[in-house]
């Protein structure tokens, strides 16, 4: 064998341990204390910490804030991603920036933000007030939340997809007599589905794992605006480790079969 063959599957080898070795202290090792924590002291302690009745309300209350900001994101980012790629409007470059803006903007600031606006003393806060419309501290504001900070993952998915497939088979579509609605259901939506399907899990799992936003604008009301997330910090914070150590682990365990999902979609689009 040649040395420079030699000296360079040696490089392979080492970069690959090095960054074996960096996700293991990086991302298992945590993970694998997480887990221990949580079940040092018995399976039947960490069920007891799991179904408390703030805790289930926690999850439910995070399940139904995925379930309402998912399926608007993904509408949004569809058509987001058809107008950026496929029309030319005034203001088109402005839209494309505003998509990537909840990825530069802090989950914080998001939450400051809302009070500007919904607040007492907001933009809308008099109206609502005068109207009885409770946002802050309830359940819209929550949604509003977490519809901002997962709203660019669909689009950012699904705009490289378009550029890719071209409009060719849009323009046929429609030289023969098709509909924009027929052309978008049976040429357009079938060819970026997986597109769509990918941006979706990514958009579930960013959901799933708010914190930043959603702690200002929740009032983190125990039982009725605690996410599981605010959850974890307010068991952590009264001194029962075990408890916000068993919700961070099926957070954890939800983000692994996010991470599964993607896998399998992957592999899925490739061989499409």
């Amino acid at each position: 064998m040649r040395p420079a063959t030699l000296g360079s599957r040696t490089r392979r080898h080492v970069l690959r341990w090095t960054a074996l070795a960096y996700l293991l202290a990086i991302l298992v090792g945590p993970l694998a204390m997480v887990f221990w924590r949580t079940f040092e002291n018995g399976y039947d302690a960490a069920w007891s910490a799991l179904t408390t009745p703030e805790t289930v309300q926690a999850f439910k209350l995070t399940l139904l804030i995925t379930a309402i900001a998912v399926p608007l994101n993904t509408v949004f980012g569809v058509v987001c991603a058809l107008a950026i790629v496929r029309r030319d409007f005034p203001g088109k470059g402005l839209l494309n920036a505003f998509v990537d803006l909840p990825l530069a903007l802090s989950p914080v600031v998001v939450g400051l933000s809302l009070f500007l606006l919904y607040g007492r003393e907001g933009w809308f806060g008099g109206w609502l007030e005068e109207h009885d419309i409770q946002v802050l501290f309830a359940l819209p504001a929550m949604v509003l939340a977490t519809v901002f900070v997962s709203l660019p993952f669909v689009c950012r998915e699904v705009v490289p997809t378009l550029r890719e497939i071209g409009d060719e088979q849009e323009q046929a579509a429609r030289t023969l007599g098709a509909s924009g609605w027929q052309t978008l259901r049976r040429i357009t939506l079938p060819a970026i589905r997986w597109a769509i399907v990918y941006g979706v899990v990514l958009t579930t799992a960013r959901c799933l794992g708010e914190y930043g936003a959603v702690a200002v604008v929740s009032g983190r009301i125990q039982g009725q605006t605690e996410t599981a997330t605010l959850r974890v910090e307010e068991r952590y914070d009264s001194f029962d480790v075990q408890g916000a150590y068993a919700i961070s682990l099926v957070l954890a365990l939800l983000a692994v079969l996010v991470l599964i999902a993607m896998t399998v979609f992957q592999r899925k689009e490739e061989t499409a």
